[in-house]
């Protein structure tokens, strides 16, 4: 039995394998992926990717879709990109953000003096704003890891969470 995936590129998107790379280009830039996976073979035809296999086992089939998903996210983001907004969060310390290079300086954390360090990944850009942060970027892994990496930075240690509710959360993405 042969499993297959198409996946249509949108609208100004172009895909090309070289070796196990696939590298999907658009107005807005470039990604590469590394695609390797046993007993799987991806071949660009025309406008379209697509991922098959002859294997039934699940490990394999599965992968199949992963694959897929992988070249449509990176498709969407080399032509529309990906958007994450986060609302900052507090009832009595009002905390205080701080854009310097790759880093989100966050300060005032529960009236703490030390500041609390958030790293932005490669290709994020960030826009602070005094309650929102908006986090954009073509790569949906790399702002996702930085929209997660500021959740890490303010999560709450030794205290009750119902009662502290203080931090900087993912409200919409897009």
């Amino acid at each position: 039995m042969t499993t297959i995936r198409k996946y249509k590129l949108p609208e100004g998107a172009k895909a090309r394998i070289e070796g196990t790379m696939l590298f999907i280009a658009g107005p807005k830039g470039e990604l590469h992926r590394n695609i390797r996976f046993p007993q799987i073979t991806v071949r660009c035809e025309g406008g379209e990717i697509v991922v098959t296999t002859e294997s039934n086992r699940k490990k394999i089939v599965a992968m199949v879709g992963t694959i897929a998903a992988h070249a449509a996210n990176m498709s969407k983001g080399v032509t529309t990109g990906f958007e994450y907004h986060m609302k900052v969060v507090f009832s009595h310390f009002p905390i205080q953000l701080k854009l310097a290079g790759t880093t989100l300086e966050i300060n005032n954390f529960l009236g703490e003096k030390k500041a609390r360090y958030a790293q932005l990944k490669a290709g994020v850009s960030a826009k602070v704003g005094t309650d929102e942060v908006v986090l954009s970027g073509i790569d949906i892994e790399a702002v996702g890891t930085t929209a997660a990496n500021i959740e890490h930075a303010t999560r709450i240690r030794d205290r009750d969470p119902r009662v502290f509710q203080d931090g900087i959360y993912i409200t919409q993405r897009a």
